[in-house]
C-alpha cells in the first residue's frame, strides 16, 4: 500500500486515488492540507464528498479510522440533487473528522441491496466499518450536522 503520510497510528483513511487507483493512507489530521497520491502524485481532495464505487466501498468504510459519512443518491433523483450542495458544505466544514463519501445506487446496485436502501438520498454513518445509524430524505446542513454528530 502507498503511503501519503508517516504517522500510521494517527487518525486516517484509506482510499483510492481518483487518477490511478492506487491504494493510499491520508492522515486525517492532514486532509486539509490537499494530500497527494503516493504514487501518481495527483491530489486527493478530502473538502469536498469523495466518490465511492463498487470496487472500493468496503476497503475505505471498513479500514478508515474516521467515520465515514456515506451518501446514497442518483443522479436522477430531484432530492438528491437538492442536498449536494448541502452534502458539499459539510464536507468543507468537517474535513478531517469525517470522511464524507458518495455512492451512485445506479451504479452500484448490489452494495445498495446489501446495505437495504429502499429510498434516495440516504445517509449512513458508519464507524469500524459498521453501520451506526441511517436517515433518509433529503435535509439542510443543521439537521446533517445533528445527524452525523449525535
Amino acid at each position: 500500500m502507498h503511503e501519503t503520510t508517516a504517522e500510521p497510528l494517527s487518525q486516517h483513511y484509506t482510499l483510492p486515488c481518483p487518477f490511478c487507483a492506487r491504494w493510499n493512507r491520508v492522515s486525517a489530521e492532514r486532509a486539509a492540507d490537499r494530500p497527494k497520491c503516493g504514487d501518481c502524485g495527483k491530489p486527493i481532495l478530502l473538502d469536498r464528498p469523495f466518490m465511492l464505487h463498487a470496487d472500493s466501498f468496503h476497503r475505505v468504510v471498513s479500514e478508515s479510522s474516521v467515520p465515514v459519512l456515506v451518501d446514497y443518491y442518483a443522479d436522477w433523483c430531484g432530492p438528491c440533487k437538492m442536498m449536494a450542495p448541502v452534502f458539499d458544505e459539510f464536507a468543507a466544514k468537517h474535513i478531517g473528522k469525517f470522511l464524507v463519501a458518495k455512492l451512485d445506487t445506479d451504479r452500484a446496485q448490489a452494495i445498495a441491496q446489501l446495505h437495504n436502501i429502499r429510498g434516495i438520498p440516504t445517509l449512513i454513518l458508519y464507524e469500524g466499518g459498521k453501520e451506526l445509524r441511517r436517515v433518509s430524505g433529503a435535509m439542510g446542513l443543521g439537521d446533517m450536522e445533528r445527524f452525523a454528530l449525535g
